[in-house]
């Protein structure tokens, strides 16, 4: 196949990435670890552990769970918490014991932690006391046998772990009341570990690392299997991307995405690790005046987010005071980047917004614009090192360069497959490494990648394909709008018709104003036919705006 990216490449960034420099993640951790023992690894809440406590507290976790529990390599354990210094404790022992990670959203319902506790057969848990309740009303239900649980402060100096604590539990009231039998404290689990000699339990490329949870392109959330090449692979290709821009400078990386999230694991908790930087953790990033203080408190050189977080920062009056000398750059992904948000991000902090793109399928990256880019260009990037991309047509024949289609994507960062879901394996990977993406996009001249948009997303309006994207970077431009969800609702004369979700800024704005915006900018039968406007819109814990709940809401009235 051709290659047309190849032309654009960054300088100095590799074709292809050599995928055995390392054999598994926790060779990655042990390589960082000798490196960069002295240096600070992880902040959170003004306490920085450096590499070298990290490797002291992920060996005492890695030995309990080995040999107080005796777990074996390859069984399954679940962390479900927010970003605290014992999430990359928990990562890094979990993965040094030779088993496999299952990241669990904190914000779960029973009904779905339960799904994903029995879907992957988990022999334990470490969870944050303030979720434990919902675990008490389903472990009954689940094979989970050990119960390791901790509070917000725990690895805080004693003091101030205490008075976090308390707040926690009694002012805020954070902490529902839940039984649960047998359980071990996170820092007893340590003390316990601490009496045992460890080692790294060795693994391999074909060895899972992480089981992902995620709706995929389509049905029931499924586990992607991510493997150590997968992880190493993608780490490295990150690597490879960036570090011809940061050179051996050390710095430090805002990490406000939870680290359950495979965007925020990736890029932040791996790829800056390899590079000895420090992972500045937000435990609660939707608080943006909180957030902003810290931000405010701290020299930061990279912060990746979502399109969302992005514009949540921009909107705060403070944003704009943070001093930016020492900033190198921002990457967002998750979801298309809005043109509006990339553009205010560059007039506030004189920094384009790097677009990167991937799924959880894809460990996550698999096309990003080159950092030094001088201006947003709405493209989500190139393939980056090993990976190749094409667009396909529904029977999953190469289209030609500028035609729409699916994106498919090909290379060591691909997962191995759902876990334990054959059939639904075979619907996304074809038998030669192809995976089917969902997403609808072209390849331009220049072999930069562009997305439309989802594929289940896309409104069929009187025969024309419309894409909610466009229509929202569109209004997302108003200097009325605040945040937009557009969706299609069904209309009896053209079958669908597009429905836009507004939250505003300017109480003035109308429909019709809002209207007449889209008419400059939109072919007519784009513009929206309805217009809703609300509070806020529903959206996942990384931000990405649910349109199938505003589907639910203002289409089928559930």
């Amino acid at each position: 196949m051709q290659k047309p990216w190849l032309k654009s490449y960054p300088a100095g960034v590799p074709e292809e990435i050599d995928i055995n420099e390392y054999a598994s993640v926790a060779d990655v951790f042990d390589s960082s670890i000798s490196k960069f023992a002295d240096l600070p690894a992880y902040t959170n809440f003004g306490k920085t552990i450096s590499f070298h406590e990290l490797d002291v507290y992920t060996a005492e976790l890695g030995a309990y769970l080995k040999n107080e529990i005796g777990l074996e390599k390859g069984d399954r354990v679940a962390v479900m918490m927010p970003n605290l210094l014992q999430n990359p404790i928990a990562i890094f022992g979990i993965l040094r014991a030779g088993l496999v990670v299952v990241n669990t959203n904190p914000l779960y319902t029973k009904r779905e932690l339960k799904h994903q506790l029995n879907d992957s057969d988990a022999k334990a848990i470490i969870i944050v006391e303030n979720f434990a309740h919902v675990l008490q009303d389903v472990i009954d239900e689940t094979p989970i046998e050990h119960v390791i649980t901790t509070k917000m402060g725990d690895m805080l100096p004693p003091v101030k772990g205490f008075i976090i604590n308390t707040v926690v539990k009694y002012v805020k009231k954070m902490v529902p009341a839940f039984k649960l039998k047998d359980t071990v404290t996170f820092k007893q689990a340590l003390r316990l570990g601490s009496q045992h000699r460890f080692q790294t339990v060795p693994s391999n490329h074909e060895d899972i690392a992480f089981l992902q949870y995620t709706g995929g392109t389509t049905g029931v959330s499924k586990g992607a299997m991510l493997t150590n090449k997968n992880m190493v692979a993608n780490m490295l290709q990150a690597s490879a991307w960036i570090e011809g821009d940061l050179g051996k400078q050390k710095g430090i990386i805002v990490t406000a995405l939870p680290l359950y999230h495979i965007f925020s694991l990736t890029a932040n908790c791996l790829t800056f690790m390899r590079f000895g930087w420090c992972n500045y953790l937000i435990t609660n990033p939707r608080d943006i005046n909180g957030f902003v203080k810290e931000l405010k408190a701290v020299d930061f050189n990279v912060i990746t987010g979502v399109n969302t977080l992005f514009n949540g920062l921009l909107n705060h009056p403070d944003f704009k005071t943070i001093d930016w000398s020492r900033f190198a750059f921002a990457l967002g992904g998750g979801m298309a980047v809005q043109r509006s948000v990339a553009e205010r991000w560059k007039e506030v902090t004189g920094t384009t917004l790097i677009e990167a793109y991937g799924l959880t399928e894809t460990s996550p990256a698999a096309c990003m614009n080159p950092i030094n880019l001088k201006e947003f260009n709405g493209k989500i990037g190139l393939p980056i090192s090993s990976t190749e991309v094409t667009i396909q047509d529904d029977d999953w024949n190469e289209v030609a360069l500028g035609e729409h289609g699916e994106i498919c994507i090909r290379g060591p960062q691909v997962m191995k497959g759902y876990w334990q879901r054959a059939r639904e394996t075979s619907n996304v990977l074809s038998n030669d490494g192809w995976l089917h993406t969902g997403d609808i996009g072209f390849i331009d001249n220049d072999g930069f990648v562009q997305i439309v948009d989802r594929k289940k997303d896309m409104i069929l309006v009187s025969g024309f394909n419309v894409f909610p994207n466009e229509i929202e970077e569109v209004i997302a431009g108003h200097p009325g709008v605040v945040e937009v969800g557009v969706i299609g609702r069904p209309d009896e004369h053209s079958g669908e018709a597009v429905m836009a979700v507004v939250v505003k800024k300017d109480e003035s704005l109308t429909e019709d104003a809002l209207r007449d915006f889209c008419r400059e900018e939109l072919t007519s039968y784009k513009v929206p036919k309805s217009v809703v406007f609300t509070d806020e819109l529903p959206k996942t814990n990384v931000g990405k705006i649910l349109r199938r709940e505003l589907r639910d809401k203002y289409v089928t009235g559930t």
